[in-house]
């Protein structure tokens, strides 16, 4: 999956708030990178005109897609959404987060569906 494909697939209806099924690593890789990218470009916009009103739109249109892209790359590494909640231990649940978000996803079908592409 491409940059522009993964933030494509993200923001619109069919994966907007899909927290079933999986996403591969470079699904969610290309999506982080975009988001990051957008985020960078709006962030320097609200500089230039002293306010912060586009990047503060952009992240709250952004939290379900991404909360949604986290829970499926998390199926597609055969654990559940529910280790999302590791981020609230103080550093010790991001770090493993990270770690789990960068591992390869399962091989074959698991209990949350096929592999993804």
């Amino acid at each position: 999956m491409e940059l522009g494909e993964s933030v494509k697939r993200n923001l619109t209806t069919s994966a907007y708030a899909q927290f079933s099924g999986r996403a591969s690593r470079s699904e969610y890789w290309w999506f982080f990178l975009g988001s990051f990218l957008i985020g960078i470009a709006l962030g320097v916009i609200d500089a230039a005109l002293g306010s912060a009103v586009l990047t503060s739109l952009f992240v709250l249109g952004i939290i379900i897609p991404s909360i949604a892209l986290n829970v499926r790359r998390l199926h597609d590494t055969g654990r559940s959404g529910w280790y999302m909640l590791l981020s609230l231990i103080p550093l010790f649940g991001p770090l493993v987060l990270l770690v789990f978000y960068a591992s390869q996803g399962d091989k074959r079908a698991n209990a949350y569906g096929p592999v993804s592409k």
